[in-house]
C-alpha cells in the first residue's frame, strides 16, 4: 500500500509539473519522455525526494543548490537539443542537467569546480547508465582553453556581462543560454544565438543565481 500511495503521489506531481509547463508553452514529448528518463529524485537528498518534481530550489552538496525545476526545462528547451548536438554546461551541480540534456543531445560536457559533486554526479550517470557525458572538475571562470567548438552551452553560474569567452567556443548557428547581471541581484536569463559571425540575443526571464567562484574547491 506505501508503495502504491508513492507512485500515485508521484504521477499526480508528473502531471502537475506537465500541466505547469504546458502553460509556460513547454510542450515537447522529446523534453517529457527525458524528465521520465532522469528521474530527478536520484539527484537529490532522499530527505526531499517528494521535492523532486516541485517548483522549488533544493539544497544540495558544498553548500550549492539546484535551481527552480521549471527555470531548468525552460532554459534547456530553449536550447533546441538534437542528436547531433555537442553541449557544454558549466556548472554540473547534482548531475540532473547533465543526464537531461544527455537523453536530448549527443554528447554533454560538463564541467563543475567541487570535487564531491563531480564525484557524486559521475556514481549517478553509472548507475542510470548514461555513458555520453564527460565530466570534469575545472576552473571554467575565465572560459575554457583548448575546448570546443560546441553546439550548445549552457551557463549556470551567473555573470556581470556578456560571456564573451564562452560565445567564442560557440560552432556555427550554435546557441548559448546564461544568467547575466550583477552578483547577489537580480540576473537576466539572455539567449544568445550565433548567426555568421554575430550574435543575436534575446532576453528570457528573471533569476538569482549564485555568480562564478574562481579557481577549484581546494577541499570540497
Amino acid at each position: 500500500m506505501e508503495f502504491n500511495s508513492h507512485a500515485i503521489a508521484e504521477g499526480e506531481a508528473f502531471v502537475n509539473l506537465f500541466l505547469r509547463l504546458r502553460a509556460k508553452g513547454i510542450d515537447s514529448p522529446r523534453i517529457f519522455s527525458a524528465l521520465e528518463q532522469a528521474q530527478r529524485q536520484n539527484f537529490i537528498d532522499p530527505i526531499y525526494a517528494d521535492l523532486a518534481l516541485n517548483n522549488c530550489i533544493i539544497p544540495i552538496s558544498c553548500g550549492e543548490y539546484i535551481e527552480r525545476l521549471d527555470d531548468q526545462i525552460i532554459l534547456i528547451a530553449s536550447l533546441q537539443l538534437e542528436k547531433k548536438h555537442r553541449v557544454l554546461e558549466i556548472g554540473t551541480g547534482s548531475g540532473f542537467t547533465a543526464a537531461l540534456m544527455a537523453r536530448l543531445a549527443g554528447r554533454v560536457t560538463s564541467i563543475e569546480r567541487y570535487k564531491t559533486l563531480c564525484e557524486q554526479a559521475r556514481q549517478r550517470f553509472q548507475v542510470l547508465n548514461i555513458d555520453n557525458i564527460t565530466l570534469r572538475q575545472a576552473d571554467a571562470c575565465y572560459g575554457l582553453t583548448g575546448s570546443g567548438p560546441f553546439d550548445r552551452i549552457v551557463i549556470w553560474p551567473s555573470q556581470k556581462s556578456e560571456p564573451q569567452s564562452f560565445m567564442e567556443l560557440l560552432a556555427g548557428n550554435g546557441v548559448l543560454v546564461a544568467p547575466v547581471g550583477p552578483a547577489n541581484s537580480i540576473q537576466t536569463i539572455v539567449r544568445y544565438s550565433k548567426i555568421g559571425n554575430c550574435f543575436e540575443r534575446a532576453d528570457m526571464f528573471r533569476v538569482r543565481y549564485q555568480p562564478f567562484i574562481q579557481g577549484i574547491a581546494a577541499v570540497l
